[in-house]
């Protein structure tokens, strides 16, 4: 497995980012790959993982999938469906892969599992190939 480029201050994967997640992306046989433990700084009811934080993670593992071919892309839309809650301390196995490309238009789908490999939650994503203008300002992120 081969990490994923990633840039430091991103609030998901960027280990300089104080309040940060700290997710560590993986590319593995055309899948992006973490696992994150839901930590309960992240709660939206006690006891209970924020949505909007697993959507993130969701978001990001998907745009990974992406950037492992060295394509830089930026979040068109997507969508989450919430299948079960995720607690506090659990283990997050998030997956993410290219479904299908159109000109610079890429559709994405990416998972999040419990340890069980039980569904916590399902997204749908499309992302846009980055033009050489706006490239050139994201490739200045990456460490």
């Amino acid at each position: 497995m081969k990490e994923i480029m990633k840039y430091s201050g991103c609030f998901v994967c960027g280990e300089k980012n104080s309040c940060g997640l700290k997710a560590r992306f993986f590319y593995d046989d055309d899948r992006a790959v973490t696992e994150v433990i839901a930590d309960d700084i992240y709660e939206g009811y006690r006891g209970i993982f924020h949505g909007g934080i697993l959507s993130t993670l969701l978001d990001e593992v998907m745009i990974k999938a992406i950037l492992a071919k060295d394509i830089y892309a930026v979040t068109a839309e997507f969508t989450v469906k919430f299948v079960k809650p995720v607690r506090t301390g659990d283990k997050i196995r998030l997956v993410g892969k290219i479904l299908n490309q159109r000109g610079r238009l890429f559709f994405t789908e990416g998972l999040a599992f419990d340890e069980k490999g039980e569904l916590y939650a399902e997204a749908s994503g499309k992302y846009f190939e980055a033009r050489p203008e706006l490239k050139e300002i994201l490739v200045q992120s990456i460490d």
